[in-house]
């Protein structure tokens, strides 16, 4: 499965007094920061569509890489590095929380 496409997704909560700022500055300052890196082929986010109970972060990011390779050499480029830092120093680790990452590779995929 070493040429198979992946996907990171990383799961974030803010307080809803907050979301107006966090949105404006994943949307219009980290996305864009992420994707300068070459190892990044796309970003999608989506906000949780429903309430429901429990620990359902609002907010994925699905950030899409061709290959393995490719989602390794993007943990250590310097876009990744300088984008982290610049997100630690807006927020200084309060505002929001990130409840999860994971990257996933296909098993199968069907279409209708």
């Amino acid at each position: 499965m070493q040429d198979n496409p992946l996907i990171y997704i990383v799961g974030t909560k803010c307080p809803p007094e907050l979301d107006e700022k966090f949105n404006n500055w994943y949307n219009g300052t980290h996305i864009p920061m992420l994707l300068e890196s070459e190892h990044v082929d796309g970003a999608t986010r989506y906000k949780l569509a429903n309430v429901i109970e429990g620990e359902s972060p609002t907010y994925l990011a699905i950030y899409e890489f061709r290959d393995r390779q490719a989602l390794e050499a993007w943990y250590s480029c310097r876009e990744r590095a300088v984008a982290i830092e610049e997100m630690n120093e807006r927020w200084a680790k309060k505002g929001f929380e990130t409840t999860f990452r994971a990257a996933y590779e296909p098993l199968k995929s069907w279409h209708k």
